[in-house]
């Protein structure tokens, strides 16, 4: 019997490998070496996905003294994994929200230049590929300041660097690309962005993200126009750099990208202020997919599931919410393509928890065992030995 097992991490409790190296203790007391057993770590492109790859692909952790979101100086943690070349980035680690104070959110100088400082501390020490999760933003800038960092000059009338922020982005006369790395030319960027809203209009970054980081609501249009004026001279720098240049216009040759593409209205764009859109316009083989897509393919689950009997996996809470599309029905539905059965544990589960079962899930478990408190539940040799004792009894149900 193949067993694979990949668990998201239980938030204050276990992480992802954690939690199903601790599933896999269970099996091996119910089922001894009859089990060939797989653990995989899991998570959904966002906060604690650099920890579960980092742990479950034999990586390291690099810190990096990088620019914050309003210009302070913040120590940012990524990982390369063990190949030597992946890094494996959160945007929000440089440039996230829960950095700032709330009464300190500013998105006339909320930059993400200390996200271009990661990347280029990653390529320096060799990586060429990067998984980066944009969620958790404090910024609304468009990728500006990341793509400053890298290089980019993009500078007003009277040729001096646009500020931070939103500041000076309806400033902005000229783009140039002439000194951004060569190195770059040689990276892929796998960015896991679950959301869908292009960068202007009524659905865009500054309308629908902007007030949770500081917009007003006067300020709505006023910044869109901010916004939509650097997606026009991006366009226009594109037209340039890609040899499509109007009569009268010098082509500049551009290090990074050969594509004329107006991506202003692409699905994702909006995403993290338009950081998604700087990916796509200025850098080179980008890829935006759902945060658990790009995981599932980093980790090389669906090669493990293939000839799998049983599919094990999991999360802290259990709902309806699960349901509709977070990691664990992922994990299920890729499952079910090869028709694995697929059990769930759970630190808690809801009575509205039955909707996981017509989403791919057979069956899942609640893993308290007894009357206790939150706290007590969640201390993580307490979280890891109930996941052992729960998924061990199940197991030998199943042997009988």
């Amino acid at each position: 019997m193949k067993i694979v097992i990949a668990i998201d991490s239980f938030k204050g409790s276990m992480s992802s490998m954690e939690a199903g190296n601790a599933a896999k203790a269970g099996i091996l007391r119910a089922c001894g070496e009859e089990a060939v057993i797989a653990v995989k770590p899991l998570a959904d492109g966002g906060e604690g996905t650099t920890e579960a790859l980092v742990e479950g692909l034999g990586g390291e952790y690099v810190s990096v003294r990088v620019t914050g979101p309003l210009g302070e100086k913040t120590n940012a943690r990524y990982g390369i994994l063990g190949d030597g070349r992946t890094a494996v980035m959160e945007m929000a680690e440089a440039s996230g929200i829960i950095l700032v104070k709330r009464e300190e959110l500013d998105p006339l100088k909320a930059t993400t230049y200390g996200v271009g400082e990661m990347i280029l501390d990653a390529v320096k020490r060799g990586c060429r590929e990067f998984m980066i999760g944009i969620g958790g933003s404090a910024t609304s800038e468009g990728g500006i300041g990341m793509l400053q960092a890298l290089g980019y000059e993009i500078k007003d009338a009277d040729g001096q660097p646009v500020g931070p922020g939103l500041q000076d982005m309806g400033r902005i006369a000229s783009i140039s690309g002439e000194h951004v790395p060569e190195e770059l030319k040689e990276c892929h960027f796998s960015i896991a962005c679950d959301v869908k809203n292009p960068l202007c209009g009524e659905n865009g970054a500054v309308y629908v993200y902007g007030p949770q980081k500081g917009v007003r609501e006067e300020e709505k249009p006023i910044f869109d126009d901010k916004m939509k004026h650097f997606a026009d001279k991006t366009k226009e720098y594109l037209l340039r750099t890609s040899g499509h240049a109007s009569s009268g216009e010098t082509s500049e040759a551009s290090p990074i990208k050969a594509s004329c593409t107006d991506h202003r209205w692409a699905e994702g764009a909006g995403a993290a202020g338009g950081l998604g859109f700087a990916f796509l316009s200025y850098l080179p083989n980008v890829e935006l997919k759902p945060g658990i897509d790009i995981v599932l393919d980093a980790v090389g689950l669906e090669e493990e599931v293939k000839d799998a009997d049983i599919v094990i996996t999991g999360e802290g809470r259990l709902d309806s919410q699960t349901a509709m599309g977070k990691v664990p029905v992922g994990v299920a539905r890729l499952a079910k393509r090869y028709g694995a059965k697929v059990l769930a544990f759970a630190g808690g589960v809801t009575k509205d928890a039955g909707e996981c079962n017509a989403a791919g899930i057979d069956a899942f478990f609640p893993i308290v065992r007894g009357v206790t408190t939150l706290d007590e539940a969640m201390v993580p040799e307490n979280a890891k030995e109930n996941m052992a004792l729960s998924v061990e009894q199940v197991f030998r149900a199943i042997l009988m």
